[in-house]
């Protein structure tokens, strides 16, 4: 998959490499003692003593491919888990076969999923030291809950209806009816907690299992997760599944059976933009047509736009809600008229000092907006005619991570945020002027540099900027120009000036 695609239904949004592809999941299993397989680096071992995800506590589930419902799990080794004919629990085969088959059983009371060994007929479960496969039934410690480890930031589609959900112009549901997944409504977090999910919208509410959205998570907002042939199932603790309901499909449980209904396809979210041309303080648009203009004042699908990664070029194409491409013309001008991706549909991104960006156009030139808001690609440098401010439209909630793992608190009790945690907090984003943004925690309080560290308990708001600098990857700069930067040691850095060396946050 490749951006966003026509399958005569609307348009999808799965990204190309995504991990939702072909029904291939990325997960960690942890076990009754709240700990995660894990494949060691050395030796193709195995055991069940990790203390939180990263990348050996990461697994690969895939269709088996026999066109039953069974499973594989491969580790970060690309090694296939396997129970061998004396019952040996292995992780060494670079092929799946008949001994890595799993089938995948759900307990009713907890969501937790049971793994039987299709080729020995025994459950999966977690010695102190080691991997067994000897139960015939599985109990406590053949029971494992599934913690997803892609990007949490997803849309939701629906199978039966093949529409996406969406936050309610009520603000007060979620409606499966969409057929682009367009916009901030369409971003949905799924928040892993006490082994189950929650689905946290956009408006920084939590979905309840009656299809109301509320304030606070408890447990009629928590749903176990279920895989069939690829696709997720959310079941709530009463054993009813998560599905869009009546001619209005609002999201919410109802049936004790698994249909085409209750089953969804996660996308993960490209990146969907608005720009302010700094000339005349208006939105870039394609409200009026082909022709792409800044003369808007407020944010509409017209004025929102997703950007596409060419990992060749390292440039990117802008697409519209009507799917159409930016494209350079003979004369000059930027059009929204492009059908298919060409080399005059590639822009490279040049980030300046006040946070602003410049579109650099295929002809060398850049993207200048002239008094009517047109947008030409003639100017020599970034000016002041070629510079736009940039908003992330569809990340009102944010979610942080860099190789040391999550952007969270340090304990429940301290303000400081690191950058190292297992676990995440949403972030809330505000908009400000002049692509200015404010980070705002789940407390209330907002994001503040103070030295080196960076807290979360201010009350009044700091300015930072966003930069978009790969398909998933931010740089978050200061209002003084410095950029903040991950350690080893799960601690903020603030200072260098350099985005080159900066770190970019996966987002």
């Amino acid at each position: 998959m490749n951006g966003i695609h026509s399958n005569g239904n609307g348009i999808t949004n799965g990204a190309e490499g995504s991990c939702w592809e072909k029904g291939i999941w990325l997960v960690g299993l942890i076990n009754s003692q709240f700990k995660y397989l894990t494949a060691e680096t050395f030796g193709y071992k195995i055991n069940a003593n990790g203390i939180s995800l990263k990348k050996k506590q990461t697994w690969t589930l895939e269709p088996a491919g026999d066109g039953s419902e069974s499973i594989c799990l491969k580790s970060h080794l690309e090694r296939y888990l396997a129970v061998d004919q004396f019952g040996n629990v292995t992780c060494d085969a670079t092929e799946k076969d008949y001994e890595s088959y799993f089938e995948i059983s759900v307990q009713n009371e907890t969501g937790k999923w049971a793994l039987r060994n299709i080729s020995r007929g025994y459950y999966l479960g977690a010695a102190p030291d080691k991997l067994i496969c000897t139960a015939k039934a599985p109990a406590e410690s053949e029971y494992w809950s599934v913690h997803i480890a892609a990007r949490p930031q997803v849309t939701l589609k629906s199978v039966g209806r093949k529409r996406y959900a969406h936050l309610a112009d009520n603000e007060d549901e979620i409606y499966v009816d969409s057929n682009v997944p367009w916009g901030a409504d369409t971003l949905f977090t799924l928040e892993f907690r006490e082994g189950n999910y929650a689905i946290h919208s956009c408006n920084n509410k939590y979905l309840h299992r009656d299809g109301k959205l509320q304030d606070n998570c408890d447990k009629d907002c928590l749903f176990s997760i279920e895989y069939h042939h690829g696709q997720l199932a959310l079941r709530d603790f009463r054993g009813l599944y998560l599905a869009p309901i009546g001619s209005k499909a609002v999201l919410k449980t109802r049936s004790h059976i698994a249909t085409k209904d209750e089953l969804f396809i996660l996308e993960d979210s490209l990146p969907q933009a608005a720009f302010i041309a700094a000339l005349n303080s208006r939105y870039v648009s394609v409200k009026q047509g082909v022709d792409v203009t800044a003369n808007q004042n407020e944010i509409s699908n017209y004025e929102t736009f997703q950007l596409e990664f060419d990992q060749t070029t390292k440039r990117w194409y802008i697409r519209t809600m009507q799917d159409k491409y930016w494209t350079l013309e003979t004369a000059g001008g930027i059009q929204a008229s492009a059908d298919k991706k060409s080399s005059n549909a590639l822009f490279e991104l040049t980030w300046l000092e006040d946070g602003a960006v410049a579109f650099r156009a295929n002809n060398g030139k850049y993207v200048g907006a002239k008094r009517s808001g047109h947008l030409y690609a003639n100017c020599d440098v970034p000016d002041e005619n070629s510079k736009y401010y940039f908003y992330l439209i569809n990340r009102p909630i944010l979610v942080l991570k860099c190789e040391q793992g999550y952007v969270g608190y340090k304990t429940n009790a301290c303000p400081r945020l690191e950058c190292n945690k297992a676990t995440y907090e949403t972030i809330q984003v505000e908009r400000d002027d002049k692509g200015i943004v404010h980070f705002k925690g789940q407390s209330g309080k907002y994001w503040a540099v103070s030295g080196d560290e960076v807290t979360a308990d201010a009350d009044a708001a700091q300015n930072f900027y966003l930069e978009l600098r790969e398909p998933t990857k931010i740089c978050i700069k200061t209002a003084a120009g410095q950029y903040l930067s991950s350690e080893k040691n799960g601690i903020f850095r603030v200072g260098d000036t350099n985005p080159d060396t900066a770190t970019k946050w996966e987002f």
